[in-house]
């Protein structure tokens, strides 16, 4: 598997990355959604420099102009519901892929052990087609390598494209271990380690409740 820290390279990312870490500025939910987001359009624009190009010729007023046109066939696959507004903001650029939805969660068993469920599956085919399978915070890794296998029992992706916002060191060597090797995992930023509870350290929190609001544990 090929990694792609992005945010080694400063740019602007750097900012959007400080604003939904930060505990005061993150109490602002739009604010949140809205630059996750826009790191997943930072992303998009990286991930479509490996893509596969060919000459298309455009009319204009005045005459034709040959230009060069991404030659793929795109599903965007996204975890419910932190998932959202990464998803949205790949959807802003790759605004005619395709898309699947996918819910995962963690079912604690006893004490702070846990099983990865999935139930809700809504997607294309994805046989020879190139999947973003997103998902923001990889911590364990575990809910993309189940959300990976539930997905690819209906066609075979021709190339694996991860993306997220902040990994745990843990959740990147589970998905080289058990994801494609020809997979690429782009990832804006990476933190030191899992805490006993498998949350990502220093982190910034529950993505899906900054997001969205706080949720009742059923």
């Amino acid at each position: 598997m090929k990694i792609h820290h992005v945010a080694r390279q400063h740019s602007i990312l750097n900012k959007y990355l400080a604003e939904i870490r930060d505990k005061e500025i993150q109490r602002d939910s739009m604010r949140f959604r809205r630059n996750i987001e826009r790191i997943g359009e930072f992303i998009a624009n990286e991930v479509s420099k490996t893509f596969n190009y060919k000459p298309v010729k455009i009319a204009t007023p005045l005459g034709e102009k040959e230009v060069m046109l991404p030659d793929e066939k795109i599903v965007i696959g996204s975890v419910l519901r932190a998932g959202l507004p990464l998803h949205n903001g790949l959807l802003n650029i790759f605004d005619n892929a395709e898309n699947a939805f996918v819910s995962a969660y963690r079912k604690h068993t006893r004490g702070d052990a846990f099983e990865i469920v999935v139930e809700y599956l809504a997607m294309p085919s994805l046989e020879g087609k190139t999947l973003l399978l997103v998902d923001p915070m990889l911590a364990t890794g575990r809910s993309l390598e189940a959300v990976y296998r539930v997905l690819t029992r209906h066609g075979n992706p021709r190339k694996l494209h991860i993306i997220g916002v902040i990994a745990a060191p843990e959740g990147i060597a589970h998905l080289q271990e058990t994801m494609p090797g020809d997979s690429e995992l782009w990832i804006a930023d990476i933190d030191d380690y899992l805490n006993d509870k498998a949350y990502i350290v220093p982190g910034l929190g529950d993505a899906g409740d900054l997001a969205f609001g706080q949720k009742l544990d059923l």
